[in-house]
């Protein structure tokens, strides 16, 4: 029987890697039409030998090769265990499961439990499956994780437990301590990851009613770049240079190293970033007119000024003026060495700076 089953797979590889393949970029555009960030989606198609230690250790219990279940597996990492669950839902929604075998362990509630909890569906492919109506019939596996639930289970695996009656009982302890501590920081991220968001959606109406209480961060920074007075001061400032400021310039790190570069001049509070673009406004666009036309190879490659524009010539202001602050610390924090050298660009910020406070004492004297 095994041999017939063995051969069998021989012959069926081809469909079995084809599935694997449909089905991990189906469950990608699942995950990714429900606007979910996670970690990874990967698939694999069991290796002969795998097999073929599966019917050795289980003789009699496979009738047909449809009856193991995961000879194609798709398996799904989440950053945040509840994300868990919000997959497990979507393949409940899109596909018809195969309950007898599949497991759920986040809802086995064992205090004393052996392993860790992770879901493990299988799927049925029906003629009305979607992307995979082409392997109707078929079956395969998704394991559904969180980023700690999988280092546990690698883990675990490599240690070769697969049961709590293997663990030598010198260890039992240890491994439910451990088991209890991930579940721990699996709960503490997902409270981080809420308190972020809900940070991030009050910023609008701190910011508007108590700016100063608010801290430069990165989530405020990104804030700030979309409205007054950044958003208005960066539009003087492309408009000074005749080019397009560039609303959706894709740099998600952007924000971070602004927000450090403002506490590296010593400003730490939205309040404070507010006023001070107000009180030097003039000096700002005139700075920047001054010095973006010497560093051209630096910004023009990119076709426009970047969001954020306003506040990068404003730090190298108050680190030319202050004898303590070195500008090159700022070309390091914003990344802009590779076209020209850290010292090229701090011998024109410093030029034009000189040219900047030259003009201001023209129009004062």
């Amino acid at each position: 029987m095994n041999g017939q089953l063995l051969q069998a797979y021989e012959d069926g590889c081809e469909t079995f890697e084809g599935l694997r393949d449909a089905a991990v970029a189906h469950v990608t555009r699942l995950i990714a039409g429900a606007g979910l960030n996670i970690h990874h989606v990967t698939g694999r198609v069991k290796k002969r030998a795998s097999l073929e230690d599966k019917l050795r250790r289980k003789p009699g219990r496979y009738g047909s090769l449809a009856d193991v279940t995961d000879l194609v597996a798709v398996r799904v990492i989440t950053y945040f265990e509840s994300d868990v669950s919000v997959v497990s839902r979507l393949l409940e929604e899109h596909h018809v499961i195969d309950w007898e075998n599949s497991i759920d362990k986040s809802k086995m509630h064992d205090p004393d439990r052996f392993g860790y909890m992770g879901v493990h569906y299988v799927v049925q492919v029906t003629p009305d499956s979607p992307d995979l109506s082409g392997f109707a019939g078929l079956k395969f596996e998704v394991q559904i994780r969180s980023i700690l639930q999988h280092a546990w289970a690698e883990i675990e695996h490599d240690l070769g437990y697969k049961n709590r009656e293997a663990i030598p009982r010198e260890v039992q302890r240890r491994f439910y301590r451990l088991a209890g501590l991930l579940e721990m920081a699996d709960e503490e991220f997902m409270t981080l990851h809420r308190l972020s968001q809900e940070y991030a959606a009050t910023l609008p109406t701190r910011v508007e009613d108590a700016p100063d209480a608010v801290f430069i961060d990165a989530p405020s920074m990104k804030h700030l770049l979309g409205v007054a007075p950044v958003r208005d001061l960066d539009q003087q400032v492309a408009a000074a240079l005749n080019v397009l400021l560039l609303t959706d310039w894709p740099d998600p790190e952007r924000p971070q190293r602004l927000a450090s570069l403002l506490h590296y001049v010593g400003v730490h509070s939205v309040g404070a970033l507010q006023k001070e673009l107000r009180r030097h406004e003039g000096e700002v666009v005139r700075f920047a007119s001054l010095l973006l036309p010497r560093l051209r190879e630096a910004w023009t490659p990119a076709g426009g000024a970047r969001p954020g524009t306003s506040v990068v010539h404003y730090a190298l202001l108050r680190a030319c003026a202050n004898p303590l602050l070195d500008p090159h610390e700022i070309v390091s924090m914003l990344d802009l060495r590779g076209v020209l050298s850290g010292d090229q660009l701090v011998a024109a910020v410093r030029e034009a700076y000189t040219q900047v406070m030259a003009d201001g004492s023209a129009r004062v004297g």
